[in-house]
């Protein structure tokens, strides 16, 4: 490593801008050591943490503004479960998929590679560049990333399609932290370990009625694995609680972050402070003789920053140096395999650390040099 030291002043006072698993506050902290003896290790068939379940339903309902008649069911497994539980229980035949990156091009596996569906058709775009999609014959799913995780690319969330095809979006870094019109969607499905500042191992949905008439249709006429059944699923999330025994501690963590945000403001006021986090890094990027914004500006997503760097900077010796400082997870997706440095800006990280951020990469590429 780099003999660099970063001066104590420059640094940020909390160094972790992961993609996800993003920054857990003290203050989420502080409650789960508070829920110790009445929550954490109690059954999760009663009272108490049924309780805990219902103010996780409700609070997303609030944040995401759900309109009549969608409801937000959930379960173990984080979103590889609900892309496997979708292709059983929400595509009918055919999927269609937008992919320009890692999370996208996985869901279009999923559905792809199912015995008893047609193949999927794949609408590309290179990775920093987004795919919409299109109404196409044949298709009942249309599905997309609202953000892509791997490039920081954010879509416009509008329906597809016509009839009854159902528009699926996959919310996963997006949901808590960029503004959104579930309305737009059947399935806006989650984890909570991006802007809701919580663990993985859970997914989330809010799901229109049309989803659950989806999903109602498919269980009674195919086979579905238990476990990625979303019929029983959602009737469990009806009683505020999950099929099998979920993570209580990721419950907290979940409960505590939305009901944060929602008494400063709710969405509104996480996609403002994430517009500014991120817009402070943009403009940061774009006077610099070193850094360039890797996605396009309409597409450029405020929750997921990525930055190219010179091919002069070497950005592992820059991550390398930031990570024996404490400023940790700001390496680019290993997929993508670019000389680039990616920011999670979700809304537990406040302006003044993104600016002793990138002060801290103004000076280890100053002294690299």
């Amino acid at each position: 490593m780099p003999d660099v030291t970063i001066p104590a002043h420059l640094l940020p006072d909390d160094g972790r801008f992961g993609s996800g698993p993003s920054r857990i506050r003290r203050g989420q902290v502080t409650a789960l050591e508070a829920a110790g003896r009445s929550l954490l290790g109690t059954s999760h068939r009663q009272a108490p943490v049924k309780t805990l379940v219902s103010r996780v339903r409700q609070g997303l309902t609030d944040l995401l503004s759900l309109p009549e008649g969608y409801e937000i069911a959930l379960g173990n497994g984080g979103a590889t479960a609900f892309w496997d539980a979708a292709a059983f229980c929400l595509v009918r035949e055919r999927a269609q998929h937008a992919v320009h990156g890692e999370f996208s091009s996985k869901f279009h596996k999923v559905t792809n590679a199912a015995p008893f569906l047609t193949d999927s058709i794949a609408v590309t775009a290179e990775a920093g560049q987004v795919a919409l999609l299109e109404d196409a014959d044949g298709v009942d799913v249309h599905a997309y990333p609202h953000n892509e995780t791997s490039t920081g690319a954010l879509s416009p969330v509008r329906r597809v399609g016509s009839g009854d095809a159902l528009t699926v979006v996959d919310g996963t870094s997006a949901a808590g932290g960029a503004a959104v019109d579930v309305s737009a969607t059947d399935a806006y499905y989650f984890s909570p370990q991006k802007a809701l500042g919580s663990d993985g191992g859970l997914w989330l949905a809010a799901l229109s009625p049309a989803a659950i008439a989806r999903i109602e249709e498919l269980t009674a006429a195919r086979w579905v694995p238990t476990f990625l059944d979303l019929g029983p699923a959602l009737a469990n999330s009806r009683k505020d609680q999950t099929l099998n025994t979920p993570a209580v501690a990721t419950l907290v963590l979940l409960a505590e972050q939305v009901e944060w945000m929602l008494e400063r403001g709710g969405l509104a006021w996480s996609a403002a402070r994430t517009a500014e986090t991120s817009g402070h890094v943009y403009a940061w990027a774009e006077a610099s003789d070193f850094a360039t914004p890797f996605v396009a500006e309409e597409f450029r997503s405020p929750v997921v920053v990525t930055i190219d760097l010179d091919a002069s900077v070497d950005g592992t010796a820059v991550t390398s140096v930031l990570r024996a400082h404490g400023v940790v997870d700001v390496e680019p997706y290993r997929a993508l395999g670019r000389n680039q440095l990616r920011f999670g800006l979700f809304p537990s990280v406040p302006l003044e650390d993104v600016q002793a951020l990138t002060a801290c990469v103004d000076h280890v590429v100053g002294r690299l040099a």
